[in-house]
């Protein structure tokens, strides 16, 4: 009896853990695909509801009216106070089907790119300000940005270089990207296959992959979404601009709902280290210590959509 009173005890006590906030820096290439909106509706829901707290937005992208796009809808959501950080420097363009749209349509605070705060100081400022094993990284495109964080060295915001500032305050990065055990999937490929090769090499710490074979079956964005939706909200006009709600692979959101329910709705593999090519392909080698997993399915992807487009769209409930 008492042993099972101990082990109910250890149930509890995971649960409520799981539950508990999380704080969260969101790194997304907003702009080529639609996903990424739905992750930023989807992040947001669980903010309402006490699941994350939102640290700030990395926007990992060289369109021009990414970082603005993202900042208003930060602002339909009233959250209008979020960092935004972005790679300095680069040559800029314009190709996005819906980000100007919605910086020209809906309040936010950034006038131009320029305009949002350098992305590894953004970085280095969210993390040293956060208590020790505290801070999860979610990734939702390339890895540019994070691997200007672990290669930054100690300056006026912290004596700890990028490497040891993630060893002591980053639990997890959570990485949609990569195909398992082994293929070539574009977060690790393009445009920056270096910052892959990189970053996954050198993380300090456990890193959980969510890889294109599991978002790629689970399709959200269609009717039900347009149908929930008002017309005035911002992720109704980036799906209606995108494909006009046909339907979307849901990579992005995935490792989200990894994020809130890690046992509801895939398995691990066996830890392990993702290998990284030059040309950002990968394999899996496992055992030697690593501390690297991806997931594996293990519930019908019609079903994991439903719950998507239920979080897409502000609804939430406990059991998610």
């Amino acid at each position: 009896m008492k042993s099972l009173f101990l082990n109910c005890l250890v149930l509890l006590c995971c649960q409520l853990t799981f539950a508990q906030t999380q704080q969260v820096i969101l790194d997304t290439d907003l702009d080529s695909d639609v996903d990424d909106v739905g992750a930023m509706a989807m992040l947001h829901t669980l903010a309402d509801h006490g699941r994350v707290e939102i640290l700030g937005i990395i926007v990992s992208s060289d369109d021009l009216h990414a970082p603005q796009c993202a900042d208003a809808i930060n602002h339909y959501f009233k959250r209008p106070h979020i960092p935004i950080g972005v790679e300095k420097g680069i040559e800029l363009n314009e190709f996005s089907k819906y980000t100007k749209a919605l910086s020209q349509t809906f309040p936010h605070r950034l006038e131009r790119y320029e305009d949002a705060e350098d992305a590894g100081r953004l970085y280095r400022k969210l993390l040293a300000q956060e208590a020790d094993g505290s801070v999860t990284i979610v990734t939702i495109g390339h890895l540019t940005n994070l691997m200007h964080l672990i290669q930054s060295d100690p300056d006026d915001i912290s004596e700890l270089s990028g490497l040891e500032l993630v060893r002591k305050k980053v639990k997890l990065w959570a990485c949609m990207g990569g195909q398992f055990p082994e293929g070539k999937e574009a977060n690790f490929y393009r445009p920056d296959p270096e910052s892959t090769l990189i970053t996954v090499g050198q993380w300090p710490g456990k890193v959980i992959f969510s890889g294109w074979e599991i978002g790629n079956d689970i399709i959200t964005g269609g009717e039900y979404l347009k149908k929930s939706l008002s017309p005035d909200s911002p992720v109704y006009q980036a799906y209606q601009l995108y494909n006009n709600f046909s339907g979307r692979q849901s990579w992005d959101q995935s490792i989200l709902l990894y994020l809130i329910s890690p046992n509801s709705y895939w398995e691990l593999s066996p830890e392990g280290k993702a290998i990284v090519h030059e040309d950002g392909s990968n394999a899996w080698k496992e055992g030697e210590g690593g501390q690297q997993q991806y997931l594996i399915a293990n519930t019908p992807p019609t079903e994991v959509a439903k719950i998507l487009d239920a979080l897409m769209v502000g609804q939430y409930r406990p059991g998610y």
